[in-house]
This record gives C-alpha cells, structure tokens and sequence, in this order.
C-alpha cells in the first residue's frame, strides 16, 4: 500500500455526494487501517472570533471575525482541530511533517490571534475519514485525484479557488474534466 499522507484529495466533477462535492481535503492519515484528513475550502456559517466566544474563551484580536471556521468533515463536527505551522507546548498535537502539526487540545486556542499563535493556522469543527480500503476504492472509481501537499494552498489561496488551484497543481483545468468516468 502506498501511503498518501501529507497530499491533497482533490474531488473529481463526478463526485456528487453533498459533503465533498468539489473539495480538497488534507490527508493527515492514510495507513492500512484507513484515513483521516480535513476538508480546506468549505467554511461554516462562523468565524473564528465568534467560535472562541461561543467557547467562553476571549478572544483577543478582531482580526479573528475575518478568519473563517472550516467544516473539516461529516464526522464529529463537534469536535475542533487546528492545522498550523510548527509550534511545541499544546496538549494533543501530532507533527505530521517538519512543515505542519494537528492539534486538538483546547489550549491552542486561546493563543490565536495573540503572538503565542503559530505563526500559520486555520481550524476546522469535524473530519473526514475512511474505513480500511475505502479510500483506495474511492479511487479506483475516479472520485479523487491526488497530489502532495502544499503550504501555499493550505494557508495562501483564498476558501473559494483551492479546488481550481489544487488540480492545477498537476496540470489539470477541472473544468475540462468529464463527469463521466471509465476504464480502459
């Protein structure tokens, strides 16, 4: 099995399912027992300041209201997890590169938006996963393309062209792509 952690699933035109339609999502996991990763460009009806209100934290910077709140996926949207640029001392992160750590531990919250943050972030409510295989079978029925993962997508490109931009990335106008697909 080859492992696709730390790339992209881009979701291909034919993917119509409600959730994933057109998304890019980060692969944090991929082994032999499944997948895990966030959905990068559907934001939520909440930002980020209102969430650290709604937490009973306070939040510090008002900067905050124009950073948008991602839905990381249709699997535990009560739970939160912050994918950032390196940064030691918060309770429960795991370094997934030299470039990137997932926390979900409160504690890293009350830093956003102070200089205590990382210095590169975005948070997600909820995850996306697979079961053993089934990501691997999602992908021999053509739902995703893929390719490795890139800093600039993930924190520089704006919510609404990261699924252009992320099959860009291999040379790809999605909008050329056929909804239908096949095998030879």
């Amino acid at each position: 099995m080859i492992s696709l952690q730390n790339h992209f699933l881009i979701a291909m035109p034919s993917l119509d399912d409600e959730f994933f339609q057109r998304s890019v999502v980060y692969l944090s996991e991929h082994n032999d027992k499944g997948a895990m990763g966030l959905v990068l460009n559907v934001p939520l009806d909440l930002n980020l300041f209102d969430l650290l209100q709604q937490m009973k934290l306070e939040p510090g910077n008002l900067e905050l209201s124009e950073r948008p709140v991602l839905a990381g996926g249709p699997v535990h949207t009560d739970r939160g997890f912050v994918l950032h640029t390196p940064m030691a001392g918060f309770h429960s992160s795991l370094r997934l590169t030299d470039e990137l750590m997932l926390t979900s531990s409160l504690d890293i919250l009350g830093t956003l938006g102070t200089a205590a943050a990382p210095e590169r972030y975005l948070v997600a409510l909820g995850y996306a996963s697979w079961a053993a295989g089934q990501l691997e079978q999602e992908l021999l029925d053509n739902s995703w393309l893929t390719c490795e993962a890139d800093l600039a997508l993930i924190f520089d490109v704006p919510l609404p062209q990261r699924w252009e931009s992320a099959a860009a990335r291999l040379g790809i106008n999605v909008w050329q792509l056929s909804p239908e697909a096949g095998h030879a």
